[in-house]
């Protein structure tokens, strides 16, 4: 039976507060604790116990540096609003203590010494890596050239590894991560005061889909470590139709938020779904998947990527059909559009398609049934492949360009101009849309060429 590992980031990702929650859902501590006393450094120790967070029973996990704890208390320093301290403190963490500054081969060498295992080692380089290109985006270097600060520094490799561990040994078939709860503010890192998300979390979120769900509370609620280790593990973007639950855990975050924040790991159960489509064990989607679907069959589909909802209406009228666009988008659609069709009676009437994740269907159906005229609505899963894209910003002689960027499967690149930033340059730049499209294409065309 597939199992299956939900993370609730609802409130916040942190590598601490994310292996607290998969050792509260049933990792095993103390294989834990003889992995991280493998890696090749001294003077790291660490710390597990139980903690309350809004009412709850949770896991603490701490990252102990020379028997000084390395999470940060001093909040109104941290964001940015009293006088800097000498806390050396870095990127998303927010940790006491400057570390050696390393580049990404010197992690990896640290990595690879612990002896933890090949699934586990990747793991832990694919957090690093991804890390590592969002600090090199946002400081304009190769990836090669980024040295980390606090990402680098022996606690958070612990974080890392600790994280990378903990998956593998709940050896689940597919990891689901709900949209990341994130604060809003500035928060003090090694580069100084930060807008929220900082660069590096927006760069990751950008580049691996991850949805970002703002608190409306002031503070940092993803650290660029919690938001790469949820990029690289996540393998689906939905859970099962219907599941039992056989274990859940909470780790509890350290900074001193009202109420504090947390995440959940759920360890689940497909169950299938009675009187529908069932839920195809096996693969999945993103970077995760060789490691959580070893064993499946190439046959095997994974959790459904998308639903899609339809209906046909012969008696709704434009003025409403034109509003329930908006509203289907508004509820959360990935997609809607109306058909053209002939219905019974050979009556004109219209076919409304709408595309939407498998935590959408009931907003997106009440929509449906509350704008329309229609008494029923199908759905059915839908698979997809997606390609590997990132935006850019390309110069052109109007301007900057935003463009979408993807990958193909033989590693060929192509851009693609966005419609509402050439229609940017367009009113900027005085010129019709026209002239500006055909500025924006010789753009993309460029960038594919290099």
């Amino acid at each position: 039976m597939r199992r299956v590992l939900y993370l609730d980031c609802s409130l916040g990702a942190s590598g601490d507060m994310l292996v607290a929650a998969m050792l509260d859902a049933g990792a095993d501590e103390g294989g834990l604790v003889r992995a991280l006393e493998g890696l090749p450094v001294e003077g790291i120790d660490v710390r597990v116990s139980r903690t309350t967070v809004s009412s709850l029973d949770a896991c603490d996990f701490d990252v102990v540096l020379d028997g000084v704890e390395t999470h940060d208390h001093d909040m109104d320093y941290l964001y940015g609003n009293g006088e800097a301290h000498d806390h050396g403190h870095g990127h998303g963490h927010g940790h006491r203590h400057g570390h050696a500054h390393r580049n990404l081969a010197d992690v990896c060498a640290v990595i690879d010494a612990a002896g933890l295992g090949g699934d586990v080692s990747e793991l832990a380089k694919r957090v690093f890596g991804i890390v590592a290109d969002a600090e090199a985006k946002a400081h304009g270097i190769a990836r090669d050239e980024v040295h980390f600060h606090e990402v680098g520094a022996l606690d958070s490799i612990a974080d890392i590894v600790a994280a990378a561990w903990c998956l593998c040994d709940l050896a689940v078939d597919d990891v689901v991560v709900s949209p990341l709860g994130e604060g809003e503010g500035t928060v003090r890192c090694a580069h100084g005061v930060l807008p929220v998300p900082v660069p590096a979390v927006a760069n990751i979120a950008a580049a691996h889909g991850l949805a970002l769900a703002p608190l409306h509370r002031a503070g940092e609620f993803v650290t660029p470590t919690g938001a790469a280790i949820v990029a690289a593990a996540r393998t689906s973007e939905a859970l099962p139709p219907t599941y039992h639950v056989l274990s859940t855990g909470i780790g509890g975050g350290k900074r001193a938020y009202e109420p504090r924040s947390f995440v959940r790991a759920m360890l689940v159960e497909d169950a299938g779904q009675e009187g529908g489509p069932v839920a195809a064990p096996g693969a999945a989607v993103g970077e995760g998947a060789a490691l959580f679907s070893a064993g499946q069959g190439d046959e095997s589909l994974g959790v459904p990527h998308l639903w899609k909802l339809e209906t046909e209406v012969d008696d709704c009228t434009g003025e409403a059909l034109g509003r329930v666009l908006g509203r289907l988008y508004d509820a959360g659609a990935a997609e809607a559009h109306f058909l053209p069709t002939f219905m019974k009676k050979n009556r004109p009437g219209y076919q409304i398609e709408v595309l939407c994740g498998a935590d959408k269907v009931a907003d997106l159906e009440r929509v449906l049934f509350e704008e329309t005229t229609t008494i029923g609505v199908r759905r059915s899963p839908l698979w997809r492949t997606c390609l590997e894209r990132e935006m850019v910003e390309l110069a052109t002689p109007l301007g900057m360009l935003v463009a979408k960027v993807v990958t193909l499967p033989s590693g060929d690149r192509r851009a693609y101009p966005e419609h509402d930033s050439v229609e940017r340059l367009a009113g900027e730049a005085g010129v019709s849309y026209q002239s500006a499209w055909r500025c924006a294409v010789a753009a993309c065309e460029g960038y594919g060429a290099r």
